[in-house]
């Protein structure tokens, strides 16, 4: 007797055919989204220890390396709706790690600032989500990692300057 599952036999279409102009990129396309994907459950994983979500540490973080930011700083900064840098920061300061202050030269503004409990959580907690992402980076080589930076940050760059094209408006 045999342990295999058998499945249904269901009918199959033939691939659609891809261009081959296109084939390498959109290759690269899934390679790169499955990469961040899986480096992303180990920063996750790091991050959730702490009862903090990734877009909430990355606000601690920016503010951690970077001081006091404008709160439509950070909006820009880690890729969140105005709607949605509101509700984090406010779960922060329900935390007790950022407050608010006014900005003296536009009364419309506001600075989000870490706290001293929040200096003190990034200060213990950083080093050892440091380690996290380098660990998951490890299946590359210093030299390799350098290279990858300088890629995909020339990719980032050229993606971000294209003001429209197909399928874009």
């Amino acid at each position: 007797m045999s342990t295999t599952t058998r499945h249904p036999t269901r009918p199959t279409a033939p691939p659609a055919p891809v261009d081959p102009r296109h084939a390498d990129d959109l290759k690269l396309w899934v390679v790169l989204s499955r990469a961040h994907a899986a480096i992303e459950k180990h920063v996750q994983r790091d991050i959730a220890a702490h009862d903090l979500s990734i877009a909430e540490f990355g606000i601690l973080e920016l503010l951690y390396h970077k001081g006091p930011q404008l709160l439509g700083d950070i909006q820009r900064r880690i890729l969140v709706s105005s709607g949605g840098i509101t509700f984090l920061v406010d779960r922060l300061e329900g935390k007790g790690l950022v407050a608010r202050e006014a900005c003296p030269s536009d009364r419309r503004a506001r600075y989000a600032v870490l706290t001293a409990a929040g200096r003190q959580l990034m200060k213990r907690i950083f080093p050892r989500h440091a380690a996290a992402v380098s660990r998951a980076l490890s299946g590359l080589t210093r030299d390799e990692r350098h290279t990858a930076t300088k890629l995909l940050k020339a990719l980032g760059l050229s993606a971000a300057a294209m003001e429209s094209g197909p399928g874009t408006k």
